[in-house]
């Protein structure tokens, strides 16, 4: 199965309607970092063409994983940077994490 970059922007606008994304004041479209972020994931995605599915499948994870662990970072520095405190979710699972 292929997606072309422009195919793959329209979703992430899809998916944006649930949960959208806070672009703030950043100096650039964002539209434009849509694009550039398809584009980087369907060369990714050409580039493990000849991977196994189990091989694809367990990259794709990594490196959601790994978007989703960078977002949390960015959040809690972005809160703190500017002294909000922690929702009631992300203080508990930091608290979780520190104990372990």
């Amino acid at each position: 199965m292929s997606i072309t970059p422009e195919q793959l922007q329209e979703l992430m606008k899809e998916v944006e309607h649930e949960d959208p994304i806070d672009f703030a004041d950043l100096p650039f479209e964002e539209d434009e970092l849509r694009a550039i972020t398809a584009q980087h994931l369907c060369d990714m995605a050409d580039a493990m063409e000849n991977f196994s599915n189990e091989d694809r499948q367990v990259t794709l994870l990594a490196v959601a994983a790994k978007l989703v662990l960078e977002n949390l970072v960015l959040h809690v520095q972005l809160l703190r940077q500017h002294d909000i405190p922690l929702s009631q979710q992300v203080s508990s699972l930091l608290q979780n994490i520190k104990k372990k």
